[in-house]
C-alpha cells in the first residue's frame, strides 16, 4: 500500500514544492509521500476560511447535515481500507483499526443528528421586572469563527473527525492539520468532504510541518483553536494566545481502582482482563489507557497474578494480523523512550512482573510493582504498554492516590457498590468516572476532557458544538405577552 498523497486546500487538492514519506512502524515499509503546502498556500486557506466564515454559518442545516451524513456512508463503504491504512500508518492492530473507523462513523452520524436539532438558545421572559414590560429575550449561539483544529497520531481518524464533524454542523469553517506521523488518514477523510457541496473554503486539511505551526496558532483570523496532544505542546500553544478560545485535550495516567467489595473471582478475573487489554490496546498509546491500578490490600494478592497473566496472554506481533492485541508505538524513539523509564523504574526499587523488553519498535506489554515515588512512570504519562500496581488500604486511601496525580482525565473504579460509585463521582478529580471498568471507557457522544493538567474545555459532538459557538441574545419589544 504505497501512494501520493495531496493535501486539501479550501475544499480542492493541491501539492507543494515538499514532501515527506510515511512509513509503517512495524516493519518501515513505505505507506505513501505527502505533500506539503507553501507558505501562499497556506495563507490562501487561511484566507478563504476567514472569508466564507458568515456564508457557512448561513448555510442552512439540512445542507450541512446531509454532508456529514454523506461522511458516514463513504465511511461504511470504504470501512476495510480505512482500516488497513490506519493500520499501516500508525502500527495500529488492524482489529483496533476497524473498531476507530466505526467510532468515526458514529461522530459523524451524531454531528448529523446535532447539527438538525441544534439551536443552544431559548427564550425568556423579561417581564419579571417592571423594566422588562413587553420585553421577550431570545438566545442563540453562532460561530464563534473559524477553526484550527491539531490531531494527533494515535487515533488518526476518529480525532480528526472530532474537530471535523462538530464544525461542519455548526457551520464553522476548520482548518485540520493532522500530525505528521499519520496524516494519510486525515487526507482520505477530505477526499469524502470534497465529494459534498459544502461551500469552497469551509474546510482544509493541511499537512503542515509542526515547526511552521506557530504562525498558524497566531493568526487572527483563526479565533478558535482545539488541540489533543502532550501537556507541553497544548499550554505553550494556550500561553501563546491567551485571546483566543482554546480547548485542549491533553495527557493522563489514568488510573483503575478495585475496591474491597470487587472480590469475587468472578470479579477480579473481569478486573484483571479488562485492565490488560486496555493497559496495551494501541500499545498503550491513549491518554485513557490503564497506566495505574490502585488495589485494595483485601483484593491484591490474589489480583496481581491474575494481571500479569492476563498482560501476558497479550498477543504482540503484526499490526496486519487479525489476532494481534499489541502492535508497535508510533516509532522506535518512542519505544526507547519508554524502555528508559521502566529502566529508571527498576533501578530505583521497582519490582518487574512481565514484559520490560524492546524489539525495535515494539514494546512488550509490561507490569511493575513498589513503583519508587520518584521515577518518572510514578507522575508522567508513559504512553507505552506499562502499568504498575499500588496496594492500598480502604476507599479512602485509593481515591487519594488516584488524585495524588497532577492529570485528571478519567479514572475506573471497580465496585458493585452504588455509593461508594456516588463516593467517587464527588472526590475524584478527574473529567469522567467509569463504575465496573477500566478508566479507557470513551463514548463519543459524551462531554471527554480533563481535570488539572489534563487540559480545558470537553470534546464529544454536541459539547464541542457548544465550544466553537457563543450565546448572542435577541431582545424584543413591544409584545403583548
Amino acid at each position: 500500500m504505497t501512494s501520493t498523497h495531496a493535501f486539501w486546500l479550501a475544499g480542492r487538492q493541491a501539492t507543494g514544492e515538499d514532501s515527506f514519506d510515511v512509513t509503517n512502524p512495524w516493519d518501515g515499509r513505505h505507506v505513501g509521500t505527502v505533500s506539503v503546502p507553501t507558505e501562499a498556500q497556506i495563507e490562501e486557506a487561511v484566507a478563504a476560511a476567514y472569508a466564507v466564515r458568515e456564508e457557512f454559518a448561513a448555510t442552512p442545516a439540512h445542507v450541512r447535515a446531509a454532508a456529514l451524513d454523506h461522511v458516514v456512508r463513504r465511511l461504511v463503504e470504504r470501512t476495510e481500507e480505512i482500516a488497513q491504512l490506519i493500520s499501516a500508518e500508525n502500527g495500529k492492530p488492524i482489529k483496533w483499526a476497524r473498531g476507530e473507523v466505526g467510532r468515526a462513523v458514529s461522530v459523524f452520524r451524531f454531528a448529523a443528528e446535532e447539527a438538525r436539532r441544534f439551536n443552544g438558545g431559548d427564550a425568556q421572559r423579561l417581564d419579571t421586572d417592571a423594566g422588562g414590560t413587553g420585553r421577550l429575550g431570545l438566545t442563540r449561539r453562532f460561530p464563534r469563527g473559524v477553526v484550527l483544529g491539531i490531531a494527533p497520531f494515535n487515533f488518526p481518524l476518529n480525532l480528526s473527525a472530532h474537530k471535523v464533524a462538530p464544525a461542519i454542523a455548526v457551520g464553522a469553517p476548520i482548518i485540520l492539520k493532522p500530525a505528521p506521523a499519520t496524516p494519510i488518514s486525515s487526507l482520505v477523510l477530505g477526499e469524502l468532504l470534497a465529494e459534498t457541496d459544502l461551500p469552497a473554503g469551509s474546510w482544509s486539511v493541511l499537512t503542515v510541518p509542526n515547526d511552521r505551526m506557530p504562525a498558524l496558532v497566531q493568526d487572527e483570523r483563526l479565533p478558535v483553536i482545539s488541540f489533543t496532544g502532550s501537556g507541553p505542546v497544548g499550554y505553550s500553544i494556550l500561553e501563546s494566545v491567551p485571546r483566543k478560545h482554546c480547548t485542549l485535550e491533553l495527557g493522563g495516567n489514568a488510573a483503575a481502582v478495585v475496591l474491597g467489595d470487587y472480590a469475587s473471582e468472578k470479579d477480579l478475573d473481569w478486573a484483571a482482563n479488562r485492565i490488560a487489554t486496555f493497559s496495551n490496546y494501541q500499545a498503550g498509546q491513549s491518554c485513557i489507557s490503564v497506566q495505574r491500578v490502585i488495589a485494595d490490600a483485601s483484593v491484591y494478592d490474589r489480583l496481581v497474578p491474575k494481571i500479569v497473566a492476563a498482560v501476558e496472554a497479550q498477543v504482540t506481533g503484526d499490526p496486519s494480523d487479525a489476532t494481534t492485541d499489541v502492535g508497535p508505538l508510533v516509532s522506535e524513539d518512542a519505544a526507547k523512550r519508554v524502555e528508559s523509564w521502566v529502566e529508571e523504574a527498576v533501578g530505583g526499587g521497582a519490582r518487574l512482573l512481565a514484559g520490560g523488553k524492546r524489539d525495535g519498535a515494539t514494546y512488550a506489554p509490561t507490569v511493575l510493582t513498589d513503583l519508587p515515588d520518584d521515577a518518572t512512570l510514578a507522575h508522567e504519562e508513559v504512553f507505552g504498554p506499562v502499568l504498575s500496581v499500588q496496594k492500598v488500604d480502604g476507599e479512602a486511601e485509593a481515591f487519594a492516590a488516584v488524585n495524588s496525580s497532577k492529570y485528571g482525565l478519567q479514572a475506573g473504579v471497580f465496585t458493585h457498590d452504588v455509593q461508594t460509585a456516588f463516593r467517587a463521582h464527588r472526590a475524584l478529580e478527574v473529567g469522567g468516572v467509569i463504575i465496573g471498568d477500566v478508566p479507557s471507557y470513551r463514548a463519543d457522544q459524551m462531554p471527554y476532557g480533563g481535570a488539572k493538567q489534563s487540559g480545558v474545555g470537553r470534546e464529544g459532538v454536541r459539547y464541542a458544538m457548544d465550544d466553537y459557538t457563543y450565546e448572542r441574545v435577541l431582545v424584543l419589544t413591544g409584545l403583548a405577552l
